[in-house]
């Protein structure tokens, strides 16, 4: 049997991770400016993240949901007092396309509707209805494209409120901040109005914080900078540092039923000691804030390239769009400089390192970034 060829991939064979860096089977050293997709919160390696997972694994990596697991509660507490919705309940499964699978899916139990408004260069997942919500024509199969979801322009209030006032949408799916789409930032106007038209038309109001939340950004979430709060939060990525999992947060305006939601893998105890360990050394490191400093710092200094035509992001979640296509550049960062980056579309440079990124390696990435243009 061969791999399903649905990944073009660089000729390189990552094996070692430590920190910001990680090697090849060469030997070669690479500064991490990507984290795999935003999934490395910690840095790669950490000492008191391997130790919690080795731990776990040799006393019990795996039972059902069928018995009580005390991690999951411990999880639940602390992401709650850590993030600011204390108050909400806390559902655990494996990816994000999962967890807004499961957001949508409470959302239409709870006011009986179908319909989902999403927004143009969304990004939600790759399956069912997350990938429907998803504004890629690419990656919706017919079986997906049900008609459920209507694409609003971003920061578009008057089309938002237009749609809302129809009375029959479900849901409003909406990133913190765009990342796939290219770091594009709702406004603080746009999702006020979008928290007030919301309730006003019993719509439940969904925020996709898997790429822009767990301290990214600066704040715990990405929207915690416009003043509003979500009814349902979707997380991922950053959650389990490479481990899978992901959670629905929710608030207490939803009664669970059993039964209504399940899962097989979803909270296992191997994957709620990773998330605790992270827990442990984003409040022990105060990564939240030094995503904040380091991340005004490089976009502070990254303005002052003539070469690039906007920074944009918030925290360590940060775009660099140009005037050209930026595959040359990206190639040039990686081959010759050492230096993982990501790209959205054809122009914009993405960078989603670890939140552990130091000044110093701000500085270098500074130094390898400029001898690349």
């Amino acid at each position: 049997m061969k791999l399903f060829d649905v990944y073009p991939l660089f000729d390189i064979n990552i094996v070692k991770g430590k920190g910001c860096h990680v090697w090849d089977d060469k030997g070669t050293e690479y500064l991490d400016l990507y984290g795999g997709h935003a999934v490395i919160s910690i840095g790669h390696a950490h000492p008191h993240y391997v130790e919690m997972l080795g731990k776990q694994v040799a006393t019990l990596g795996f039972y059902s949901n069928s018995v009580i697991n005390e991690l999951q509660q411990q999880l639940a507490e602390r992401l709650g007092k850590v993030c600011g919705y204390d108050d909400y309940s806390l559902f655990l499964i494996n990816s994000g396309a999962e967890a807004n699978e499961n957001a949508l899916k409470l959302a239409s139990f709870h006011n009986g509707r179908t319909r989902v408004v999403s927004f143009s260069k969304a990004f939600h997942g790759r399956t069912s209805l997350a990938v429907e919500a998803t504004d890629n024509p690419k990656i919706i199969a017919p079986i997906n494209n049900c008609g459920h979801v209507t694409y609003l322009p971003l920061n578009d209030t008057e089309a938002m409120k237009a749609e809302l006032a129809k009375g029959d949408v479900c849901a409003v799916i909406i990133e913190g901040i765009q990342g796939v789409g290219g770091i594009q930032l709702p406004t603080d106007e746009f999702m006020q109005a979008l928290r007030k038209a919301c309730t006003e038309h019993n719509t439940v109001l969904i925020l996709d914080e898997i790429q822009s939340g767990y301290g990214r950004s600066g704040k715990f979430f990405a929207h915690q900078y416009n003043g509003i709060k979500a009814d349902i939060i979707t997380v991922a990525k950053g959650i389990g540092n490479g481990f899978p999992m992901a959670g629905v947060l929710i608030s207490p305006m939803f009664t669970p039923v059993y039964g209504q939601l399940g899962t097989t893998f979803g909270g296992n105890h191997l994957a709620c000691s990773a998330a605790l360990a992270v827990l442990d050394v984003i409040e022990q490191e105060a990564l939240v804030d030094n995503a904040a400093q380091v991340g005004a710092y490089l976009m502070e200094e990254l303005k002052k390239f003539p070469q690039i035509k906007e920074v944009r992001g918030r925290g360590l979640m940060i775009g660099l769009e140009f005037e050209e296509p930026v595959k040359e550049l990206r190639l040039r960062l990686l081959k010759e400089q050492h230096v993982f980056t990501g790209v959205s579309g054809t122009n914009v440079l993405r960078l989603l390192p670890p939140l552990c990124l130091g000044m110093d390696e701000a500085n270098l990435f500074l130094e390898r970034f400029k001898k690349a243009l």
